[in-house]
C-alpha cells in the first residue's frame, strides 16, 4: 500500500475539506490528490484508509467521512462502505437506486453541517 493512501491524517484532511466545501469526491479524485490513478488495488487501500478514519470518528461521535467517497458512475459509494458500514444496522435496502441514494445523501448531509464551521 501506498504511504499517501495509508496517511490517515492527510486522507482526512482531504475528507475534511470535502465536508467542509458540502461536496463528495469520487474514489478517482481522491486517489488522484494522492498522487495516483484509480485502481482496483488502490482503491481497496484506499478503502482501509477510510474504515480506520470512521472508526476513529465514531469513537469520538463525528459523523462518518467515508460516505463522501463515491463512484463517479452514479455518486454512490461502493460496496465496501455497505458493507463495512456501520449504518447497515440503520439502514434496510439496496445498494443502488433512488433508496440508496436517499440514505447517502441524508448521511452525507449529517457529515457537511458538522463540518461546516470546524
Amino acid at each position: 500500500m501506498s504511504d499517501a493512501i495509508a496517511d490517515v491524517a492527510r486522507v482526512r484532511g482531504l475528507l475534511l475539506d470535502s465536508a467542509r466545501a458540502g461536496e463528495a469526491i469520487s474514489y478517482s479524485s481522491i486517489l488522484n490528490l494522492l498522487g495516483h490513478r484509480f485502481t482496483r488495488p488502490k482503491m481497496r487501500a484506499l478503502c482501509k484508509t477510510l474504515d480506520a478514519i470512521d472508526e476513529a470518528g465514531r469513537a469520538v461521535g463525528e459523523p462518518e467521512l467515508a460516505v463522501l467517497v463515491v463512484r463517479e458512475s452514479d455518486g454512490l459509494p461502493g460496496q465496501g462502505w455497505w458493507i463495512g458500514s456501520s449504518v447497515l444496522r440503520d439502514y434496510d435496502g439496496p445498494w443502488e437506486g433512488p433508496k440508496a441514494r436517499a440514505f447517502v445523501e441524508n448521511q452525507q448531509r449529517e457529515a457537511f453541517e458538522y463540518w461546516r464551521n470546524r
